[in-house]
């Protein structure tokens, strides 16, 4: 199945951005380890601070990527944020390509 993962945040689910960062980093090292990966990681509005310089989550997209994930970055944001020379993993597109993922998407999992 073509799972596509969907980052809106700078890390997992509506808490305090402490708590938020911890999760994300648990959540996809698990999802680095596991047998089944996703399709694709798109990453936009403030996820696209989660592929930058200084992100707790690297080494686990870092690896996801080595396996074959593809990993989307909204252009658009990263502009946006002033962060465009600050990405250190992951494919930077625009939003053609993003939509393109979610449609063809069998399921998406918004994070």
């Amino acid at each position: 199945m073509k799972t596509v993962l969907l980052f809106t945040r700078n890390g997992l689910g509506d808490a305090p951005e402490g708590l938020q960062q911890t999760l994300a980093v648990k959540y996809l090292s698990l999802a680095a380890q596991a047998e089944e990966k996703p399709a694709q990681i798109v990453f936009y509005a403030d996820g696209v601070k989660l592929v930058c310089e200084g992100s707790l989550v690297l080494q686990w997209l870092k690896l996801l990527e080595a396996a074959g994930v593809e990993l989307l970055v909204c252009s658009t944001c990263l502009e946006f944020f002033g962060l465009t020379d600050k990405v250190r993993v992951g494919k930077v597109g625009g939003m053609p390509g993003i939509l393109a993922a979610l449609q063809v998407a069998e399921k998406v999992i918004s994070l």
